[in-house]
């Protein structure tokens, strides 16, 4: 089979495509025939070596997700999928390839309104997303919800599920067109970095009282003004650190307002906690994705010959939504 092969450290241009031994499905596994692929940026991070592939991952194919047929069961399968059902899902590594072997309960059935493109802008933005929402911070109904990089894959999910979850949502980006298109979606209040400082805002439109719960993909830069941002008992959720690793925080104002924060990765769970994720999004996301209450947002698709200018466009912040290699 055809895969994408991470052949050293480097940016798009370490990434080759190689012919590669098809997986056999093992035990209660099952072979997928993948027809498209979302990019991430863990898949640009494990190209430059600072994010490998967990035990048991393919270590030079990137991939975090796929959407495809499935092709072949394991002797151990006792679900009911079939050959030829239409399916999606994570996988910790190797979801770039024509082929992949993914554990059945980590396999979902896509909707019927969506096809193989848009099934695989889903997964990793939805499940993360919804992950963070329900399990992590335990948002309620009414909560006022401050979402960063909303033009981001899990920003646009995360939107989405917000509102539909009934919240109060609030986004920041420093692209005017993405705030736009994200109000779409269903942002209540768009800030715009650039010209206005989001902590200020905040205080601004929520009269003082802070949001409930922030979303957080920008780590040390946005710490200080994400805690003073929040309300008595808030929430901060950080789920990427593009604003760098390492802060100085003062702790004064955690314990003045009784502040959570919970740090969360998926790709490095344990397979028990990602079939309980996979569970979770297909009893309350799926049947929202099949009435068009939610939808994947794609930015742009590419042949996955093209994987290097795919990457190209992720790593340039300009896209809005998923990019998606297409396996045909």
């Amino acid at each position: 089979m055809k895969a994408i092969v991470i052949s050293r450290s480097g940016g798009p241009e370490v990434l080759e495509i190689r012919d590669v031994p098809v997986p056999d499905p093992q035990g209660e596994q099952v072979r997928i025939r993948v027809r498209a692929a979302g990019l991430n940026r863990a898949d640009l991070m494990q190209c430059r070596g600072s994010y490998p592939a967990p035990p048991g991952s393919p270590p030079d194919i990137p991939g975090l997700e796929f959407a495809g047929d499935v092709d072949k069961l394991g002797p151990n399968v006792t679900g009911s999928l079939r050959p030829g059902d239409r399916v999606f899902g994570i996988v910790g590594g190797g979801g770039q390839a024509e082929y992949v072997a993914v554990h059945e309960r980590m396999v979902v059935r896509v909707p019927d309104n969506l096809d193989d493109i848009q099934a695989a802008a889903v997964p990793e933005a939805f499940y993360t997303a919804h992950d963070v929402l329900e399990s992590q911070a335990r948002v309620l109904p009414g909560e006022r919800i401050l979402i960063h990089a909303v033009g981001s894959g899990v920003g646009t999910a995360a939107v989405q599920l917000a509102h539909a979850m009934g919240c109060f949502v609030l986004g920041t980006s420093r692209t005017t067109e993405k705030l736009e298109r994200a109000r779409e979606l269903g942002l209540d209040v768009a800030i715009d970095t650039i010209r206005d400082d989001f902590e200020e805002s905040v205080r601004q439109i929520t009269n003082g009282a802070g949001v409930n719960v922030v979303i957080d993909f920008l780590g040390a830069a946005a710490l200080s003004s994400n805690l003073a941002a929040l309300s008595p008992c808030g929430r901060l959720v950080v789920v990427g650190l593009l604003g760098g690793g390492t802060a100085m925080v003062d702790l004064t104002t955690i314990l003045r307002k009784r502040l959570t924060i919970i740090g969360t990765t998926l790709r490095a769970r344990p397979i028990e906690e990602k079939i309980a994720v996979t569970q979770r999004f297909a009893a309350r996301v799926v049947p929202w994705l099949a009435r068009g209450l939610v939808r994947p947002v794609v930015d742009e698709v590419f042949p996955f010959q093209e994987v290097r200018a795919a990457q190209a466009r992720l790593e340039s912040n300009l896209g809005f939504g998923k990019i998606v290699l297409r396996f045909d």
